[in-house]
């Protein structure tokens, strides 16, 4: 949802689907993060932001990307530098839809959770992750900083 045309391409560049809907469909979502009606918050660590799924070059423009969308008023994105200590460590990406719905990302597909027990259980991770993410100035200039890095 955060990610540019190029990273899209480059994350699905090995799947055995039809790649050009997957991508077509991933950059569509993107425009819920403009219905200013919805909230949202994004957490990713360093070595996700800094993974090098693509070129340096596209890696800086990628970071960038994630910066300006922290501007928008309905988007909050924290990051947590390599070093800062968290309550857990993260194992799989997963989504908090609601306090009905979290949905799990593995490499074999997604996991949906229902049950209030196991959403409780992500609500409580989640919660600790916010509390070691840098928000707003700090994640902007983290994000510029690492940008920096794979320009020079």
């Amino acid at each position: 949802m955060l990610a540019t045309p190029e990273y899209v391409r480059a994350s699905l560049a090995h799947s055995p689907a039809d790649t050009s809907k997957a991508i077509a469909g991933k950059l569509e979502r993107q425009a819920v993060l403009y219905d200013t009606s919805k909230q949202f918050t994004f957490i990713l660590t360093e070595q996700a932001v800094r993974w090098p799924v693509v070129s340096p070059l596209a890696l800086a423009e990628q970071m960038d990307r994630l910066a300006s969308l922290t501007y928008l008023p309905n988007v909050r994105i924290g990051v947590i530098p390599i070093g800062t200590p968290t309550p857990t460590n993260p194992l799989n990406t997963f989504t908090i839809y609601d306090a009905s719905l979290v949905t799990i990302e593995t490499s074999a597909g997604s996991l949906v959770l229902r049950d209030g027990r196991d959403i409780q259980s992500y609500l409580k991770e989640f919660s600790g992750y916010k509390e070691s993410a840098l928000f707003g100035e700090a994640a902007r200039a983290r994000l510029a900083e690492w940008s920096a890095a794979c320009r020079s």
